[in-house]
């Protein structure tokens, strides 16, 4: 069954695009929950003038996730975590406090965009993803410093 999505949704698609899915999930979890709507003629033809009057805005979009990204390439941020006597950290570096930091030095990024690749178990420097816009992503690095 064909759909056009209205959210995004996690390993099917973004908003406003048009997939395939089993008509199961489609009638029973993504219409009802309010993620996607069938993909008739005349649904179609309204998503695509909305897409070509949306065009602009969506460019405008990209080239402001692509600054951000560029920023962020440049961006090292220290996060301060208390340490053991053998320079292990108690616990690890979550996407909240590498969140907070980003904001302290002037980047609004949300914590949910972030993604760790590997967790920061001891002292040193570590890079983490960010999700700037839908096939956009930056990458900055951390410092994990003893507090």
């Amino acid at each position: 069954m064909e759909i056009i999505l209205k959210k995004d949704v996690a390993n099917l698609g973004h908003a406003d695009d048009i997939v395939n899915v089993k008509t199961g999930y489609a009638v029973n979890y993504l219409i009802p929950q309010g993620y996607a709507i069938m993909a008739t003629p005349s649904a179609k033809k309204m998503h695509e003038e909305t897409l070509r009057q949306r065009a602009h805005k969506i460019a405008k979009l990209v080239a402001d996730a692509e600054a951000l990204a560029a920023k962020l390439a440049e961006t090292t941020v220290k996060v301060a975590a208390k340490v053991s006597e053998t320079g292990k950290i108690y616990g690890s570096v979550t996407t909240a406090q590498l969140a907070e930091a980003l904001v302290a030095a002037g980047l609004e990024v949300d914590k949910k965009d972030i993604t760790i690749a590997e967790p920061a178990k001891e002292l040193g420097v570590f890079e983490a993803t960010v999700k700037c816009y839908k096939d956009v992503k930056g990458t900055f690095k951390y410092e994990v410093v003893a507090e």
